[in-house]
């Protein structure tokens, strides 16, 4: 799948998510605006980390992913969407296999302040 980021060209996020091979490593759909809407699989923990100047926003496509915040822990399923606050440390956890999409600012860090080895540059489709 080429990328244009200037418009125009129809996505399917079904077709998207079935070249990404492994977890953790989120690829660019489209951009909208600054936004940049990313397609990933989750499996497993992630790390705690905040993004200090920017919310961001998952949406799950399929399987059940939970995002777990230092004072609850919040269940998505298909179809849900949650945001998270700038500046909220939380940190992601799939028990199986998730496919979801991301809503973030270009230029998000996907481990956000925290860095270390499950830091992945976007990339393209």
């Amino acid at each position: 799948m080429s990328m244009d980021s200037t418009g125009g060209d129809v996505r399917n996020v079904s077709d998207a998510l079935n070249v990404i091979e492994n977890p953790w490593q989120p690829h660019r759909l489209v951009s909208v605006n600054d936004y940049d809407v990313k397609v990933v699989k989750l499996l497993g923990e992630f790390v705690w980390h905040t993004h200090p100047d920017t919310d961001e926003m998952f949406f799950v496509h399929s399987g059940e992913l939970i995002i777990q915040l230092r004072d609850r822990d919040v269940v998505l399923g298909p179809g849900d969407v949650f945001v998270v606050p700038a500046g909220v440390e939380h940190c992601p956890k799939a028990v199986e296999e998730v496919s979801a999409l991301l809503f973030e600012r270009t230029g998000t860090v996907n481990t956000g302040d925290a860095g270390g080895d499950l830091t992945s540059r976007v990339r393209e489709l």
